[in-house]
């Protein structure tokens, strides 16, 4: 069943230059891009991101590395879309993430792991909400989608 999820390229991601990179594995894949965008995030908006994590060790770290350069949100959709994409991101520490993930390939640790993306579709539902509004996803059809279900 096609569905969407949210997918962050962290600042790491970006200062390190891997923004197509993972934007192309993503498209080989199959899946579609539907919202794209690029900014640095208030801590507001970290803090709505990751509010699970509030009072946890690592949070304000988190928060701390979260804002301290630009992000790259975007929406994706296909085929089990987020399980898809969970897969080939990878397991959050790069040293225990399957070979081939982008965080097993481009990783070095499990604080700075490249890119976010949403465990469940309530997770993402909520996460597109934070950064998106509605409009700005863009419905709208392939011309491989025939091969791609």
């Amino acid at each position: 069943m096609s569905e969407r999820t949210f997918v962050m390229i962290k600042p790491d991601g970006v200062g390190r230059r891997l923004i197509g990179d993972c934007v192309q594995r993503l498209e080989k894949r199959g899946l579609k891009l539907v919202a794209v965008k690029m900014r640095i995030l208030s801590r507001e908006m970290a803090e709505r991101h990751y509010g699970e994590h509030e009072g946890k060790p690592y949070y304000e770290p988190l928060l701390t590395f979260i804002t301290s350069g630009p992000v790259v949100l975007m929406v994706w959709e296909g085929v089990d879309a987020i399980a898809q994409v969970r897969k080939m991101i990878g397991a959050t520490n790069a040293f225990q993430a399957d070979t081939g993930t982008i965080r097993s390939d481009w990783a070095m640790s499990n604080r700075y792991n490249l890119v976010h993306a949403s465990d469940a579709q309530d997770t993402a539902r909520r996460e597109m909400d934070i950064y998106f509004d509605e409009h700005e996803l863009v419905t709208y059809s392939m011309p491989d989608e025939h091969w791609l279900k």
